[in-house]
């Protein structure tokens, strides 16, 4: 087994506390495991708060990794709300994602009803537009959320007329989303998106379920080229982000994920969506 290398790893999605769930580390705490693990950037998310200011701060203190913020279009901030969205590009803010715990999907998963709804009669909702053009002006990255497959391809075609160049299918593989690998085949090659696959999710009464095996088909039937790997870590019921990270690239690592397919993943595809190259 070759110990595989994560110096300048980049993490798309990572939360953090503050935070009204319980987090496993605060931005400080996760600051200083990127740091020892050599990466190189993390983008920080909150389903409830933007954190391009807690970012900044962070950012002061640790200069040696980039922490990016971000928001997430849930009715903390609005919703499906364009101010908020240019007030977070003024700030610094490199993902925009749409609705997630909130949205319609997510909601009805959960046998609740209620919930923010971005498609209404395969149309998305009209301040959905105004929010792909800052996207697209602000050369953003737009994360789907935990919108519905059917959704999803909604929003997508539209994104693609509105200019929007990064877009990134949040964890297709989990069960707010659930979209088949036959979707993801039919979305790569109509609108070439990456896909983002990360390390675990809900299985009910407070336990997860690792997505590493899923992961690595999907990888090795689609390829790596519109794969990014992100942890979705911060849950108290997972490892450590930084032991996360490690048994997900070595997990890929010893299933026959080449290293350079691996840095194509973690390293190099991400650092071109956050402008780091």
């Amino acid at each position: 087994m070759n110990k595989v290398d994560l110096n300048g790893i980049i993490d798309l999605h990572v939360h953090s506390a503050p935070d009204v769930k319980p987090r496993s580390h605060d931005d400080f705490q996760l600051a200083e495991q990127a740091v020892k693990l050599g990466a190189r950037a993390l983008v920080i998310k909150s389903h409830l708060v933007p954190t391009m200011d807690r970012a900044k701060l962070v950012n002061q203190k640790h200069p040696e990794v980039r922490l990016f913020g971000s928001i997430t279009l849930n009715p903390p901030v609005g919703g499906i709300n364009p101010h908020a969205v240019e007030t977070a590009f003024q700030l610094g803010a490199k993902t925009v994602w749409l609705p997630t715990v909130y949205s319609a999907r997510h909601r009805q998963m959960e046998g609740k009803s209620g919930g923010i709804d971005t498609v209404v009669n395969r149309r998305i909702v009209p301040p959905l537009k105004d929010v792909l053009k800052l996207i697209a002006e602000n050369n953003g990255i737009l994360g789907t959320g935990h919108l519905s497959a059917a959704d999803i391809f909604v929003v997508v075609e539209e994104a693609r007329k509105q200019g929007v160049r990064k877009i990134v299918v949040t964890h297709p593989e989990s069960y707010s989303v659930g979209m088949t690998l036959e979707d993801q085949r039919k979305m790569l090659e109509q609108y070439g998106v990456w896909f983002e696959r990360v390390y675990a999710q809900p299985a009910g009464r407070g336990r997860y379920t690792t997505n590493l095996a899923v992961n690595l088909q999907a990888i090795k039937e689609l390829g790596y080229e519109s794969t990014i790997i992100a942890t979705d870590g911060g849950q108290i019921e997972l490892p450590s982000w930084s032991n996360m990270l490690t048994e997900y690239i070595q997990y890929l690592s010893d299933h026959g994920i080449t290293a350079a397919a691996i840095d194509r993943m973690t390293k190099f595809t991400p650092a071109e969506l956050l402008d780091l190259t």
